[in-house]
């Protein structure tokens, strides 16, 4: 009577299980590997060299003022996987991208040389003396938290301005209308989003860990201090400018679009 094989695979009666030995003559299966191929044309005319969504990764980089894996995470995805040939299209243009895995955020920044031929694709956006001291205390106030979502409310905000309000403005209800001016510029910026069911309390994007960088960061605080010891109220002093995308941001920047 022939043993026949239970669920384990071995043979009643505690014969040794059957090994089956033609693996190597089975056939090959191919791996599939990333096509990096452009597609079918997208309009009339269309002679680009890399995939679509190479494309429109390249499209949302120079259009936005960063791309965040927690709020477009289709583009950052696509980022993070053409981010070579994106690397040498932006190249070509004078400008760098800028990658920061552990936050997941994607920027491009202006590079700078010499040359009469060459030609700022960035605009340089001023922010003023507030909107960067608040800026700081935003980069400063999120590396010390270790809260993976940090909120800050309206309030707290006009707390970290203590120090300024003590030694250099006086007017309180101007003082406090600059500061709200400066929130609003931090909203724009997308450095601060609003909570949906409390407008007084925000969240501090980690974006602004990526684009103010250390050295950003002790920029500001030298100038912070010397605006300090200055005694200026800040309508004089001297702007700062970030550098943004030239063209206009989309009304939606979580929108990332029907067709993708």
């Amino acid at each position: 009577m022939t043993d026949n094989l239970d669920v384990t695979g071995g043979r009643r009666g505690g014969g040794p299980p059957d090994e089956f030995a033609g693996y190597d003559d089975l056939p090959a299966v191919e791996r599939g590997d990333r096509d990096d191929s452009p597609g079918a044309p997208r309009f009339d005319g269309d002679v680009s060299a890399l995939p679509d969504r190479a494309c429109w990764a390249l499209q949302n980089l120079l259009t936005r003022r960063f791309i965040s894996g927690d709020r477009q995470p289709q583009l950052w995805s696509w980022v993070a996987e053409y981010q070579d040939p994106l690397r040498v299209r932006l190249s070509e243009l004078d400008l760098r991208l800028r990658i920061v895995d552990e936050l997941e955020v994607a920027f491009v920044e202006q590079a700078g040389y010499e040359s009469r031929w060459g030609r700022r694709i960035l605009k340089r956006e001023a922010i003023h003396t507030y909107d960067a001291i608040l800026a700081l205390h935003l980069a400063k106030y999120l590396r010390a938290s270790r809260d993976e979502q940090v909120l800050i409310t309206r309030e707290e905000i006009h707390e970290l301005f203590a120090g300024v309000t003590n030694t250099i403005d006086r007017d309180l209800a101007l003082f406090d209308k600059r500061i709200e001016h400066a929130i609003d510029k931090m909203d724009e910026l997308e450095f601060l989003r609003k909570q949906r069911d409390d407008p007084d309390t925000f969240t501090v994007s980690p974006a602004i860990s990526a684009v103010m960088t250390a050295s950003v960061i002790t920029d500001l605080q030298k100038q912070f201090e010397q605006f300090i010891g200055s005694g200026e109220t800040g309508d004089d002093a001297a702007s700062e400018t970030l550098e943004t995308s030239a063209a206009d941001r989309d009304e939606d920047d979580d929108d990332e679009g029907d067709d993708w």
